[in-house]
């Protein structure tokens, strides 16, 4: 299984074979969410929500409003 090196913590984080970029996973030493960011050789990074994480989780939160129960 191909390693890479935690910004973090600098320990070895053992990255899937079949990793692609963008894929997450995270430091079992620190703790830390990191991103894969480079392949040959496999790169690690902090992995930061960005805005259009922001916008799914808003999204998923309209799902439960009840529009028929509009009381303003």
């Amino acid at each position: 299984m191909p390693t890479a090196i935690c910004p973090e913590c600098d320990e070895e984080v053992y990255v899937d074979a079949e990793s692609e970029q963008g894929d997450r996973v995270n430091c079992d030493e620190c703790g830390t969410d990191l991103v894969v960011v480079g392949l040959d050789p496999i790169e690690l990074d902090v992995y930061e929500e960005s805005d259009t994480d922001d916008y799914e989780k808003e999204d998923q939160d309209y799902g439960s409003y009840d529009y028929e129960d509009d009381r303003y």
